[in-house]
């Protein structure tokens, strides 16, 4: 080997040394027994609350470069609140969860970094697709990590009759055109290896 060939190859052997390492990607995979989605509706003279069912979530995230991918997804079928009657109208006129079963956001980019032990607040963006249409949305995070385990909860408004949804109200009984939806999420944090259960 030449001496100038030999010199490169010792500058490129420092400067890969330096070079900083490029970080694991991470992977946050939700249990779906211990999530739970709840959402209250103000109507005349009281207000509404019910719940539903994470289906499923796994989402990969680069903590380098935030970009993100993977899914959550809701099953708009175990929406309940309590009131048969209520809850008939609920999925066959306004959610009509005959054609629109379940709800799924899909990650684009995680905003903030989630500590690898103890609280961390972030922003996830995406797109939630919801009864038919696709709709970009911004979640601000609360994250907590102990021992690899993770509880993450957000809270975002729902416009749902600006998103074509019908709107429940009838003559003497008015709701809001909103819906405020809570998510609890638990489960693992790990190295984008980690598979669902």
């Amino acid at each position: 080997m030449s001496v100038s060939r030999r010199a490169v190859f010792v500058v490129l052997a420092v400067l890969a040394a330096f070079a900083p390492v490029r970080a694991e990607q991470r992977a946050l995979v939700l249990d779906p027994v211990a999530s739970r989605v709840s959402f209250t509706l103000a109507a005349t003279g009281h207000t509404v609350e019910g719940k539903m069912a994470v289906k499923s979530g796994r989402i990969a995230f680069d903590p380098a470069t935030g970009a993100a991918s993977g899914e959550i997804v809701i099953n708009l079928k175990s929406a309940a609140t309590g009131n048969d009657g209520r809850d008939k109208n609920m999925h066959e006129e306004v959610l009509e969860t005959g054609k629109f079963p379940v709800a799924v956001f899909r990650a684009e980019r995680l905003r903030g970094t989630v500590a690898r032990s103890g609280p961390s607040q972030v922003t996830l963006e995406g797109t939630l697709s919801f009864h038919g249409g696709a709709h970009k949305m911004s979640l601000p995070t609360k994250v907590r990590v102990d021992k690899g385990r993770l509880v993450a909860d957000t809270r975002f408004p729902i416009p749902y009759v600006q998103w074509g949804l019908r709107d429940p109200s009838v003559l003497f009984l008015r709701v809001a055109k909103e819906v405020d939806v809570q998510v609890h999420a638990e489960g693992t944090v790990g190295g984008a290896g980690v598979e669902s259960r």
